[in-house]
């Protein structure tokens, strides 16, 4: 990879085949923007119809080019763009960058075209980025390469950055400019025919010039190597990724966008915590994360101390740091000490630390020496509203020196400013990143927190355990012999017993006095369910009776089940389900949902409303660890009543987590099952009462597997 990319990023001759004499084209900007970065190499501009292009002998075709050339950006119309990358082929070119568009993005034709055109890069062993793609830089010295149509050369950075959208990318180079932000590398991808994202990941694992990865991403080409790949590129570099595409139209307009299918975003939110990726929700919060993890460490813990001159940015910094996760200990009683003595009485020592509106640069800086030395404190955020009266330049220069020799992470913000204000270019000089609004700081301080937290987290094992396949095996067949594409009932708890996951036994009945003796053998309280006609989704027909506790409402519910059954048309025998019911539990439901693009999904929450109301559920992608399976757990929102709430005893939560990883070896054991559902999963406290008390499995046709 490192030699195959190489061609992209360090060609010695770079060919741009559809140069132009004309303003503003595509074809003629590319060529200016590479003399303009002054590339080190050969630059060959082609064109049948010019001979000479911005200075430079331009030749009719890459074929008539008399020197080897390393790289071809390719800028024709989409109809012949194969023609052309075939003649980069005769001439042996390494690697082309295809800007052109209409290709899958545009339907079933332009993608015949795009496979067309790959078909060609294979054949001469080639490679390929884009089609429909903005093209690359590189801003090494050694390098100098923009060979994009952009209005803006990226400034010197250590950030590579990979990109999916063209004019997202343009657009993010553009801003990063303004904010001081630089780049080692910047790829647009386009649709991603040949060269992935993940290859760009590899390749910039391994960069010298690189510190860390930004993402523009709208959909993932093979998420099962992104993991791997990720994960092993985060041991030595963060990644920080925008996906796009949260929701069903987004999602929709991605997928027409470079003619690739979207994801499900819960999908998205597994991979990404998974492999250790920093997921930000807009490109706002990109930036704002990259220019904090360019100046700035990481945070040590999430205890902040916030300084201003004004109370109401620190009433809004606080309510936004305690929102997301961080905590605001109060002064030590040493550092209220030695700040009376030089600061306004009308201050507030609290955390936040108002200094009122008359502070500037002295309070600022007096403040800011005693926090860096305070031990209850991990980050700093000093916040600055510049009255007409103070010299923002000075409050910046003395906020830097306050905090001068600190391994404290330090986000400030001045309010009221524009970003290319001269305090905020100031603090950026010093190496403290600047915010206009407080809220962005908090935020930003928090992601680099759990960021950290993450990375120091234990991956967990995955487990195997001594399972029954073949009586799975049996039952699936059984299941397809007799044309049923679903498993329920007795069959679906058999199911989950043979991989050792606990279940409440069933028993059958077709009378009324044989469901009063299975009730009486079983003990009473029961649950009744409808056995026969077979229903897939039972509660919905309200085939379901619960809590039944003597004979008497044991009979009265078999005739109700049978009458419901009626009612609705169904037809054939009917025979009801006795199960024990289960009580002093909490309902959970875990599963399997397949996703088009990551696969099987590992689902686990609470049963009832949390589940169908406030969709409070925690997804993990395949293979799912010990950790992973408590990290599953101890995500969700309603976790508390899973560990004890005031004073109830907790559910075993071993349990889950062995049953959770049963149903991963399971799933990994058997592609035929599109959807599994354990619903409900009883958490009780003792082992022994918990079970799961009912289960289907869809299978999925047997070409689709």
């Amino acid at each position: 990879m490192q030699q195959q990319l190489d061609a992209f990023f360090r060609p010695r001759s770079v060919a741009v085949i559809g140069a132009s004499t004309k303003k503003g084209t595509i074809g003629r900007e590319t060529v200016r923007n590479m003399l303009l970065a002054e590339f080190n190499g050969k630059v060959f501009p082609v064109n049948p119809k010019a001979s000479v292009i911005l200075s430079i002998k331009a030749y009719s075709t890459i074929l008539d080019v008399p020197d080897a050339v390393d790289l071809a950006i390719v800028i024709v119309p989409k109809d012949h763009v194969k023609e052309v990358v075939a003649q980069c082929g005769e001439k042996g070119v390494k690697g082309v960058v295809v800007i052109s568009a209409g290709f899958s993005e545009v339907g079933r034709e332009g993608r015949k075209r795009e496979q067309e055109v790959l078909k060609v890069v294979r054949e001469y062993g080639m490679r390929m980025i884009g089609p429909n793609c903005f093209g690359i830089v590189n801003t090494h010295p050694d390098v100098c390469l923009n060979a994009t149509f952009g209005k803006t050369y990226p400034m010197p950075g250590r950030i590579g950055f990979i990109t999916q959208s063209g004019a997202m990318g343009e657009a993010i180079v553009n801003v990063a400019h303004d904010l001081g932000i630089g780049f080692s590398i910047v790829a647009s991808i386009g649709n991603k025919a040949d060269i992935s994202s993940n290859d760009l990941l590899e390749y910039l694992k391994t960069d010298p010039d690189t510190d860390m990865i930004l993402m523009y991403l709208e959909n993932f080409g093979n998420p099962r190597n992104f993991t791997k790949i990720a994960r092993e590129v985060v041991r030595f570099k963060p990644i920080v990724a925008v996906k796009s595409g949260r929701t069903k139209l987004g999602a929709k307009a991605a997928s027409s966008h470079t003619g690739a299918l979207a994801g499900l975003d819960v999908g998205v939110d597994a991979l990404l915590e998974q492999t250790g990726v920093m997921r930000v929700d807009t490109v706002e919060e990109l930036f704002d994360v990259a220019q904090a993890m360019t100046y700035q460490p990481l945070p040590k813990g999430n205890r902040v101390a916030v300084v201003t001159n004004a109370g109401g940015p620190g009433i809004l910094a606080t309510d936004a740091l305690i929102a997301n996760g961080m905590e605001m200990p109060s002064l030590s009683a040493a550092t209220v000490k030695k700040l009376k003595k030089h600061i306004s009485a009308e201050a507030s020592f609290a955390n936040p630390m108002d200094m009122v509106a008359g502070a500037g640069g002295r309070e600022f800086r007096i403040t800011l020496e005693a926090l860096k030395n305070d031990r209850k404190y991990d980050a700093i955020v000093p916040i600055f509203v510049p009255p007409i009266t103070i010299d923002q330049i000075e409050v910046a220069e003395c906020i830097a020196d306050g905090l001068a020799g600190t391994d404290k992470t330090v986000l400030a913000c001045f309010m009221g400013v524009g970003l290319e204000s001269a305090g905020m270019d100031q603090l950026r000089k010093r190496g403290i990143p600047a915010y206009i609004f407080p809220e962005a700081a908090a935020k930003t301080l928090s992601n680099m927190y759990k960021y950290r937290e993450r990375m120091l987290h234990p991956r967990g094992k995955v487990r195997t355990y001594k399972v029954d396949m073949e009586k799975v095996e049996r039952i699936v067949a059984e299941a397809r012999d007799s044309g049923s594409d679903s498993i329920v009932g007795e069959p679906a708890i058999d199911i989950l017993r043979a991989y050792g996951i606990s279940a409440a036994p069933y028993r059958y009945a077709s009378s009324a006095e044989q469901a009063v003796k299975a009730a009486t053998a079983l003990g009473y309280p029961v649950v009744m369910k409808i056995n026969t006609p077979p229903i897939l989704h039972k509660t919905e027909v309200g085939g379901v009776m619960v809590d039944l506790r003597t004979d008497k409402e044991v009979r009265s519910a078999f005739r109700t089940l049978r009458n419901r059954i009626e009612e609705h048309g169904e037809e054939g025998d009917f025979s009801v389900a006795m199960q024990k019911m289960i009580t002093g539990g909490i309902e959970t439901v875990m599963g399997m949902s397949t996703d088009p693009q990551f696969g099987p999904l590992i689902m686990f929450g609470l049963g009832g409303i949390y589940v169908e109301v406030m969709k409070d559920v925690s997804f993990r992608i395949l293979p799912l660890t010990d950790q992973g399976a408590r990290d599953m757990i101890r995500s969700l929102r309603s976790f508390p009543l899973l560990n004890g709430f005031r004073g109830a005893p907790a559910a075993n939560q071993e349990v889950l987590v062995e049953t959770l990883l049963r149903l991963s070896q399971l799933v990994r054991d058997f592609h035929c099952f599109s959807e599994i559902d354990i619903n409900p999963f009883i958490a009780s406290p003792d082992k022994k009462d918990c079970a799961a008390v009912d289960a289907r499995f869809i299978i999925r046709p047997t070409n689709d597997q």
